[in-house]
């Protein structure tokens, strides 16, 4: 039988919620994530554990998890209390300040706790959702603890709220692919719309102020969310390159290149090459993907299905690969591990491409690899406008245009290293 210290330590307490949140809120100021004494007095007051019933509390108390609320009869996971770290970085980048009009979209009940807290009295909260079983679950529990003053709407996040507006700010806490006219509409001027915006097959939570019925972007932060419902939802395209699920390319909005002619591209060699650009593990670059976004005409997000893998591909990465297709060939971003001579562990990028026309590919991909490391890499990233669907090409500015159902995204890039 144990003695001695082991035994303390297996029998030991278990942590309690209040410690937990404390953990939390530690977490997420060292992170950086958390800045505000208005946000990091909400997240005190607000008890997470209990919006998320059922939950261990280690789950619910954890920094970066998600924990789902919702599931379809295919198990995806369809609604969800979103991590605090994204939670915070979201109220953040909205400056939420006392007194606001705040419209959420996309409910659970726990962030439209945390905005009533910020806001306080004198200000007003929205939460609304598609969903009424996310409604009535909301509604219940905010009332269960005492944030009667938060309206909860069923809707279409698509119309907004147009009784309740104007809104100082809009926090949308679901994947969105389009800006609704509606959010500009209700939003004041130099109001803010914080939204997890998809461009290009990828996600970021962008930090937008009105200037009449332009968007310009003041924050990006990579994150990840359970995609919209209703009028507004957006579904990716898909090439499947050998006519099996193997290897899918995916496209945010046409799919560029014929599948025939990529079929054939599995039958050439594969052509590698390396760029000598390096990073240590846990660097990020979340701006090289927006960067070759900005650059590849035919850029996409490459993944393949691990039971149906025969090696014609060997990315680093086989669930999420940047990628980009060019006439009848393709390529894709994928890295090695180096260790330097002080036993540090470091990353080099590199392209592998199929094709004819692969080395041409693969060479063309590493040289914007190599103008990211020399221009970009460590700044501040891209700028991103939007502006309604109907505006002309000569009132726009920008390295890439995005034009979808309601508006036009552009994705500016600041002066080069060289040149600022």
């Amino acid at each position: 039988m144990p003695t001695g210290p082991q035994a303390t330590d297996n029998n030991a307490p278990a942590p309690s919620a209040e410690s937990l949140r404390e953990e939390m809120i530690s977490e997420l100021k060292r992170s950086g994530d958390l800045t505000s004494p208005d946000v990091e007095a909400a997240l005190r007051k607000v008890p997470r554990h209990e919006f998320t019933p059922g939950i261990p509390l280690e789950k619910a108390y954890s920094w970066f998890e998600a924990v789902p609320t919702k599931l379809n009869e295919h198990g995806v996971q369809t609604s969800s209390v979103s991590a605090p770290q994204i939670q915070t970085f979201q109220l953040e980048q909205g400056r939420v300040g006392t007194g606001m009009n705040v419209l959420e979209i996309g409910s659970g009940g726990y962030n439209a706790a945390l905005i009533a807290e910020v806001v306080g009295p004198t200000g007003q909260v929205t939460t609304m959702d598609i969903d009424p079983d996310v409604t009535e679950r909301a509604e219940r529990l905010l009332k269960q603890h005492g944030y009667d003053q938060v309206h909860v709407v069923t809707g279409d996040a698509a119309t907004g709220v147009p009784d309740r507006a104007p809104f100082d700010v809009i926090l949308v806490t679901v994947g969105a692919w389009d800006i609704a006219p509606a959010w500009v509409d209700q939003l004041t001027e130099g109001g803010r719309l914080v939204v997890p915006l998809r461009v290009r097959g990828l996600t970021r939570s962008i930090a937008f102020v009105r200037h009449g019925d332009r968007l310009v972007s003041e924050s990006v932060r990579v994150c990840g969310f359970v995609p919209m419902q209703g009028a507004d939802e957006h579904d990716t395209q898909v090439l499947l390159v050998t006519g099996t699920e193997e290897i899918g390319l995916k496209f945010d909005d046409e799919v560029m290149g014929n599948p025939s002619d990529l079929d054939n591209a599995v039958k050439t060699p594969r052509f590698e090459t390396w760029t000598g650009v390096t990073m240590g593990m846990q660097e990020p670059f979340d701006s090289l993907q927006l960067w070759l976004a900005t650059r590849l005409d035919g850029f996409c997000i490459m993944a393949v299905r691990d039971d149906l893998d025969t090696g014609i591909v060997a990315p680093a990465n086989k669930w999420f690969s940047m990628a980009a297709v060019e006439g009848n060939s393709f390529g894709y971003v994928t890295w090695r591990r180096l260790e330097a001579g002080d036993g540090s562990k470091r990353m080099e990028f590199g392209v592998h491409a199929l094709g004819p026309q692969a080395p041409e590919l693969a060479e063309s991909i590493a040289d914007h690899i190599r103008a990211w490391d020399r221009e970009q890499r460590g700044a501040n990233g891209p700028v991103f406008a939007a502006y309604p669907v109907g505006t002309p090409d000569d009132q726009l500015s920008g390295e890439r245009v995005v034009t979808k159902r309601h508006s036009r995204i552009t994705i500016s890039w600041p002066p080069t290293k060289s040149e600022g």
